[in-house]
Formats: structure tokens, sequence, C-alpha cells
């Protein structure tokens, strides 16, 4: 992790961000009170998290339990009321410090982790907003339910787990236009009852909302490029 960001920059970047969401809203005449800005704060330390805080943001995501350990427990206590969304890959083998430290989890994706979550649910009293993760683009090297699989996929977390699942999310092919993949989870979570879209990121997120994204994950267009050494 690493924290040498300007904070300056950083709350200029939010209030960019929001500025664009209450555009992307207004052209698509939504209530921009119906979008929830998830700022994703991997790779991100504390002291370059505390900046955004300040500046009024509340719900922030995460990659990697591990991560989230190190850094989000502090955080949370001298700041209560924020929430913290899981939104990279979740081992089922994470899923109890998942269920204890996340608000929400967006990448439901496969009967051993719906197993691992549903028993945490049931133990800890938790219960995270949970989004069933589509790999829209069939991509072999990312994880996600296929679209022809999910209908069946979100019966079973219901009826089989008894999962009560709240949305689904996408991450569109890179080299893709990503309005196709949005229109498509759209559709899938209409015809399953589903009112939750978490999808757009820094690049996307205007184009997301327009397709109705209810969550977008936006990092860098906030906190600046990464720096993954």
């Amino acid at each position: 992790m690493h924290g040498t960001v300007n904070t300056q920059t950083t709350s200029i970047g939010l209030a960019a961000v929001k500025q664009e969401i209450e555009r992307a809203c207004r052209e698509a005449k939504r209530d921009p009170a119906t979008v929830t800005l998830v700022a994703v704060a991997k790779t991100f330390a504390a002291d370059a998290i505390e900046p955004i805080i300040a500046a009024g943001q509340r719900v922030f995501g995460e990659n990697r339990v591990q991560e989230a350990k190190a850094k989000w427990p502090a955080l949370l206590e001298r700041s209560p009321g924020l929430e913290l969304h899981m939104i990279g890959p979740l081992q089922s083998n994470k899923a109890k410090e998942a269920v204890a430290l996340f608000h929400a989890i967006h990448s439901v994706d496969r009967p051993s982790l719906c197993e691992a979550l549903a028993r945490e649910i049931s133990s800890q009293g938790r219960r995270p907003l949970l989004f069933v993760e589509i790999n829209t683009g069939a991509e072999a090297q990312k994880a996600g339910v296929l679209p022809q699989d999910t209908d069946a996929f979100v019966a079973r977390c219901r009826d089989h787990y008894g999962l009560t699942i709240d949305g689904l999310m996408c991450i569109p092919p890179a080299a893709e236009a990503p309005a196709p993949h949005f229109a498509l989870t759209a559709k899938i979570a209409a015809r399953n009852g589903l009112k939750l879209l978490s999808m757009g990121m820094s690049a996307d997120y205007p184009i997301a909302i327009a397709m109705g994204a209810t969550h977008v994950r936006v990092g860098s267009a906030i906190f600046g490029a990464r720096d993954y050494r």
C-alpha cells in the first residue's frame, strides 16, 4: 500500500466525480440519490483515504480482505457511518472475515462461496448486501457467472443456500464498448427482480449510470494513478 497522494488533488477528483454523476443523472432523468459512489481505495493507505472521508465520502471499496483488515478497522472506528464494499474476487476461506468487515460483497460467483457466506451470515447475524458477479464477456481470466447461467445461479443462491441476492455486478471487457455489457446486466437483473446494479468504473461510469447503475466503482479518478510496485 502507499499513501503519497496530494490531498488537494484527491478532494478535487472527488468533487469532479460527484459533479459528473450529477450530470449523468440529469441526462438520464434520474435522481442522483439513486446512485451510490463507491470510492475504490485499493493499494492506498489510510492517510490517503482520510482526506476523502473528510471531504464527505462515505462508501469505499476494497479488492482484498487482508488489505482491508490492515487499514479499515481503525478508520471505521474514527468515522462511524462509513460503508465498506468488497469489490474483488473473494476466496471462500475469507468469507468469515468478509462478512464481519464488509457492508456489501460485489463478487458472489460460485457455490462454495455461497455456502461459506450462508454459514457466516447465519453465525454472525450480519447480512451484507450481496451482488452476483456476471462475466458478461465470457473472459477466461475473469471471475463471474456466465450470462446464460445467471438465472439458475441466482435461483440456487436463494432456494438452496437461503441467500438474499440484492443485485448484479459486471466488469466489461477492456477492449469492448461497455454499454452492451451494462444493458445485458440490467436485463438479467430485471427479470430476476434485482434492484441493484454495480457497474461502471473510472473510464465508463457515466455510461453505466445511463444504463441504470445504482453503484459505480471509481478509484483512479478520485485517488489518482495506482503504484503497484
